[in-house]
């Protein structure tokens, strides 16, 4: 390493936008930063050459490929999806990602070549979108069923008409049988979840008369919240430290430790395996 690296990474953002546009002069359609993070938008014939371009040119130097990430934007429409890579420069401590707008039938270039880690994340996406990689010698499903149909990430698509494999502890066998997903259980409420929603969840009734849990951020103070607790507890308080805990005191300090036999004691029964010798250190 040259030199230490930042201490906050949005240091480099300026600096780095401009090496990506000296380094990557064709195929570079947009490049800014947001939220903190830098973006490098590509077109898709130049991907190969401005990864490449990133990977080795000096001030730039992201070796490593942290991840491809799929993004599905029905409105925008053939070129729907976007193919997102995340770089780490591992010398300069930074981050970027590079954005390739792509469609269900233009394939991408695969970066394997580049990063054979590509081959997973690739796979991946494919399984998720539908997005196609040419050059991946093993473009297979990786995370849905075998004889799987659709792309479960779309946007638009359907929860119900699919089969699922699962197996079944009835037939003690594996089976296919068709998806089932209640519309019941995909009302969602996008209430954050610091302010609180205005109604009760279920199983929450029983502590919807207390203010808020505890260690929760709270306007009420301690001894409020204490006693709030209190009320809606039917549990007995635990003993004080200092309480009595012994069956009987003793009279008094000469008592002590005198090791006298109990009033059932007995005579200790004879070992038949152990033969009494002369001296020896437990004799």
């Amino acid at each position: 390493m040259r030199a230490p690296a930042p201490r906050w990474a949005y240091e480099l953002n300026d600096a780095t936008l401009d090496a990506a546009r000296a380094a990557i002069p064709q195929g570079l359609v947009d490049a800014f930063a947001h939220v903190g993070e830098i973006q490098l938008h590509v077109h898709r014939d130049h991907l190969i050459a401005a990864l490449t371009a990133l990977r080795d040119t000096p001030g730039l130097e992201y070796q490593q490929l942290m991840d491809i990430a799929g993004v599905d934007y029905p409105d925008r429409g053939v070129e729907r999806f976007e193919v997102v890579y995340c770089l780490l420069s591992l010398t300069r401590n930074h981050r970027l990602h590079v954005h390739v707008a792509a469609s269900e039938d233009t394939p991408v270039p695969s970066v394997t070549d580049m990063w054979p880690v590509a081959g997973w994340y690739e796979r991946e996406v494919y399984d998720m979108y539908g997005v196609l990689f040419s050059g991946n010698q093993d473009l297979r499903r990786i995370l849905t069923d075998y004889g799987f149909r659709g792309h479960p990430q779309r946007k638009d698509f359907p929860l119900t008409g699919y089969v699922e494999l699962r197996y079944s502890e009835e037939a003690k066998r594996v089976v296919y049988e068709p998806v089932k997903l209640a519309q019941d259980f995909r009302t969602f409420d996008f209430t954050s979840p610091w302010e609180g929603a205005e109604y009760v969840l279920p199983g929450d009734e029983k502590g919807a008369a207390l203010p808020q849990a505890k260690g929760a951020p709270t306007p009420l103070n301690a001894d409020k919240i204490q006693k709030a607790d209190d009320a809606q507890s039917d549990k007995k308080p635990a003993d004080a430290p200092s309480q009595p805990y012994a069956k009987e005191d003793a009279t008094s300090t000469s008592e002590t430790g005198a090791g006298k036999p109990s009033s059932d004691a007995n005579p200790k029964p004879a070992d038949p395996d152990v033969v009494p010798g002369k001296g020896g250190q437990n004799q």
